[in-house]
């Protein structure tokens, strides 16, 4: 990788400037140009937006990155913060855009796209949702923008024919239509069918999926619970899991299943019971947060606001501690903290 001073020096050549005429531009000496390029000093990092702006780069031109570790910076660099500067987003979403031509990158470049504009909906998501709210509150007995909170913070639709998943079904559908060895899509489509309560086309595709040789052999149960569900059949669907939990009395995953099962049945003492036992006996490390989650979550609707806190509590200390995350690395830290003020603040 090039030096940052050696490529300053590169840029200001090709753009037929002087050190002085560089130092003017960027309103500071001409000696400190002549230390960046000689490797006496380096440019702060607040004049780095300045130089990309003088030469018509962007950041990361300066250090010559290569595109692997440009895409790395874009996705951490989303990762950390929760909205991205306006000049910082139009650069990032130029390079990944140009990338898509680039048979090499096009994968990475896709997904990265993907995510780069669900974190921009979901800034801009966050702003609509709080105006959303301000507005509902002015105004409560008025239908004005409670439509805006459905869609940003995922309300409950009453109109079947806007709450049905039948899009999301015909995706997934012919994504494991067109790629029958393929494991993944057969869940997402599962997911679906089962939310409709479309337990007949569930059990047809549930059937197809267990023969796959990567179908998750939890999951072959847990789906067939859920279906019995859907066909409001609440003992055989209590018998599936219990018999699962009894082969398998120590698997976390089992457990964490069940924990979710016994939640969406809201029979919260038990999903919190073996919630608890999923993360202790998860044996990866760093462990995800989706058990503490549900704690809090279940916490919160039982009125339990100190425990509810308390439990966020746990979940940045496994960030910090596991994951090795702070603040000013991941957005997760942020978020987390927020969270246990918004509850804090229920009390």
């Amino acid at each position: 990788m090039m030096e940052l001073g050696k490529k300053i020096k590169q840029l200001r050549f090709k753009a037929g400037l002087t050190q002085e005429q560089l130092a003017e531009k960027l309103r500071i000496g001409a000696q400190s140009v002549s230390k960046w390029e000689n490797a006496v000093a380096m440019p702060d990092i607040t004049m780095l937006p300045l130089l990309a702006e003088v030469f018509g780069v962007s950041i990361d031109d300066l250090f010559d990155l290569t595109t692997e570790q440009r895409l790395n910076r874009i996705e951490n660099r989303m990762v950390a913060e929760e909205e991205l500067p306006a000049d910082v987003s139009r650069e990032f979403e130029s390079f990944l855009q140009a990338e898509l031509n680039d048979a090499k990158h096009q994968k990475r470049a896709t997904e990265l796209l993907a995510y780069f504009y669900w974190h921009r909906m979901n800034a801009e998501a966050q702003k609509a949702s709080r105006y959303a709210k301000e507005a509902i509150t002015r105004a409560p007995g008025e239908k004005c923008c409670q439509w805006i909170l459905d869609e940003t913070e995922h309300h409950a639709i009453w109109d079947w024919n806007i709450a049905n998943h039948t899009k999301a079904v015909n995706f997934y559908r012919k994504l494991a239509e067109a790629n029958p060895d393929t494991a993944l899509p057969y869940t997402y489509l599962l997911n679906n069918l089962i939310a409709d309560r479309r337990a007949d086309e569930a059990e047809r595709w549930l059937d197809r999926y267990c023969k796959l040789e990567k179908a998750h052999p939890v999951m072959k149960h847990v789906y067939r619970a859920y279906i019995a569900l859907a066909r409001f059949d609440e003992p055989t669907a209590d018998g599936i899991m219990e018999s699962l939990l009894a082969q398998e009395p120590e698997n976390a995953d089992v457990l964490f299943q069940t924990a979710q099962y016994y939640a969406a049945k809201a029979d919260y003492k038990k999903a919190i019971d073996f919630y608890e036992r999923a993360f202790a006996a998860d044996p990866q490390r760093p462990r995800f947060q989706d058990a503490l989650m549900g704690i809090s979550d279940i916490y919160e609707i039982m009125g339990d606001y100190a425990n509810a806190a308390k439990t966020y509590d746990r979940i940045i200390d496994l960030l910090e501690h596991e994951w090795g995350l702070t603040e000013e690395t991941a957005s997760s830290v942020t978020e987390a903290k927020k969270e246990k003020a918004r509850i804090l603040a229920m009390e």
